[in-house]
């Protein structure tokens, strides 16, 4: 899912590349007749960017996922979801 957003972000010209764009992934497992399951994960990622790009980040966000063929194959089967939070790049 990353890749895929970095690439989206690229194609925008906004750099993503050389550690500007991590992620922290969480998941959630419940057991299930005694098996555990994976029912949830969510990607968390961080990207340094400029000022003044916020809303492109902000609509590239909320349409790349359709976009990424490891959400397509699995979101029916768990819970995927993903944020992202901007970090000033003169910070």
């Amino acid at each position: 899912m990353m890749g895929t957003f970095g690439g989206a972000l690229e194609a925008r010209q906004i750099d993503a590349s050389d550690g500007k764009l991590t992620a922290d992934v969480t998941g959630e497992v419940e057991q299930e007749d005694g098996v555990l399951v994976i029912r949830r994960i969510h990607v968390s990622m961080h990207l340094v960017a400029p000022e003044g790009t916020t809303e492109k980040v902000e609509r590239v966000h909320a349409i790349y996922a359709m976009n990424c063929p490891l959400y397509r194959t699995l979101h029916n089967a768990i819970q995927l979801t993903s944020s992202v939070d901007l970090v000033s790049a003169s910070a």
